[in-house]
């Protein structure tokens, strides 16, 4: 008899001191999801004589692009530019140009990036670039209509597409605003906004 109690009070103790290893093991014991690293997105935002707006980059699918993109934003070089080209269901563009019509001198062109699976859709902002798909250097695009036209096809020719590497999170209304505005020829360029959209600063704000 005082056997068998023995033995039940050993076995019950050994029962609890395995669950209080299983319970602090799985109390303090580091997830999968708690110790995977998370991806920063930065955000920029823009104050436009329009209204402003926040743009939000992705580094994880565009990095050489969002960098090159925080170093113009981070050296107030769209301070003072305009959007100098505006298509109504297109896009706007802006961040090359200073209210003349004057192009400003950029660090050198990047690699294309738009094979990383992000598309031009409505709010999505993109690199513009010439006919040279490794050619953008500090103008931007935000899409206003769904531009598929625009996204990666293959590495030939137009097939690479336009890099998508960010979205519009707030002020999709000054977007709208200025896609609404009047346009005309200036200096030579057609698309021209007539009454000037002015980006008065640039900050990156996260």
């Amino acid at each position: 008899m005082t056997r068998r109690l023995f033995l039940g009070l050993k076995t019950a103790a050994f029962t609890l001191l395995m669950s209080s290893a299983v319970f602090a093991q799985s109390s303090t014991a580091p997830t999968a999801e708690s110790t995977a690293p998370t991806t920063v997105h930065p955000q920029v935002m823009f104050e436009t004589t329009q209204g402003n707006f926040v743009l939000e980059l992705y580094p994880d699918k565009a990095p050489k692009t969002v960098d090159n993109f925080l170093t113009y934003v981070n050296e107030k070089f769209y301070d003072d530019t305009i959007f100098h080209r505006v298509i109504p269901n297109f896009m706007v563009q802006g961040g090359g140009f200073t209210e003349d019509m004057k192009k400003k001198p950029t660090h050198a062109p990047i690699q294309n990036e738009a094979d990383n699976g992000l598309r031009n859709r409505i709010g999505t902002v993109a690199m513009a670039r010439t006919n040279d798909p490794h050619s953008a250097t500090a103008q931007f695009f935000v899409n206003v209509s769904q531009n598929s036209m625009l996204d990666f096809r293959e590495k030939h020719g137009r097939g690479w597409g336009y890099t998508v590497f960010g979205k519009v999170i707030k002020g999709m209304k000054t977007i709208n605003k200025i896609r609404s505005t009047k346009t005309g020829f200036k200096n030579g360029y057609k698309d021209v906004p007539m009454d000037t959209v002015m980006i008065i600063k640039a900050r990156q704000i996260k």
